[in-house]
């Protein structure tokens, strides 16, 4: 079965109304990153950190997944395996129906307890509060990793796509360790293609740029990859 790895970042889900982080007008040009996105931001102030991700959690649900999700899924019911890393910690991958997703920083839409990252619960239409306890009796916090703490899914996130047949880049500039250093775990023979606006200036060495968005761009690999029946760099990206 041809295997898909897919690293998916802020700009797949910017399409679908979600505010980035790190772009122009981004969430970083309002908030102090060491006040909502380190451990000693929520050790100084938790209600602060809390407020900061129940509005994220609410923008999530108000979004829906977009084109190049559904592209994706549609990908994997044709007969592909089709495995998502993504830096992205909302859920519209698996709203739209992906069924191998890893999050490597997190998901919004669950909390997790402060003193055992084992007890981790879903918050269904629920948000976080000062008082919302784990069954160990600690204070919950969002099940996100943040700035200074460790990527737990890494190794599992290298395994899978060292056995890529292709790698498919899209809304990342993988400028973020150690998410960055994933596409070095892919065979060499495996083809990456980096799908952004921006992409003929942001693609590596190697990097096959397709300067689209990620509706456009995901949509248009999959309909080559779906009528060719196997992973394959679509002739007009070749150089």
């Amino acid at each position: 079965m041809p295997h898909l790895v897919v690293l998916s970042g802020a700009g797949i889900s910017a399409e679908s109304g979600i505010r980035t982080f790190r772009d122009g007008n981004g969430l970083w040009e309002e908030y102090h990153i060491e006040e909502v996105a380190t451990p000693s931001g929520w050790e100084r102030h938790p209600e602060v950190v809390l407020r900061f991700y129940n509005e994220r959690r609410k923008q999530v649900r108000e979004t829906s997944p977009n084109a190049a999700h559904e592209a994706l899924v549609d990908l994997e019911n044709s007969g592909f395996r089709v495995s998502i890393l993504t830096q992205n910690i909302d859920d519209l991958h698996e709203r739209a129906g992906s069924s191998d997703v890893i999050h490597l920083h997190g998901e919004i839409m669950k909390a997790r307890s402060s003193i055992n990252p084992r007890l981790v619960y879903r918050l269904e239409g629920n948000d976080i509060a000062i008082g919302d306890l784990c069954d160990q009796g600690s204070q919950l916090r969002p099940h996100v990793v943040w700035f200074g703490e460790d990527v737990p899914l890494y190794a599992t996130a290298c395994d899978i796509i060292a056995s890529a047949d292709m790698v498919l880049v899209v809304g990342t500039s993988l400028a973020v360790m150690p998410a960055a250093a994933l596409i070095n775990e892919a065979p060499l023979d495996a083809p990456c293609i980096l799908v952004d606006p921006n992409a003929e200036q942001l693609a590596a060495k190697g990097v096959i740029p397709l300067a689209t968005s990620a509706t456009e761009g995901v949509s248009r690999l999959v309909s080559h990859w779906r009528e060719t029946k196997r992973l394959t760099v679509p002739d007009e990206l070749i150089r």
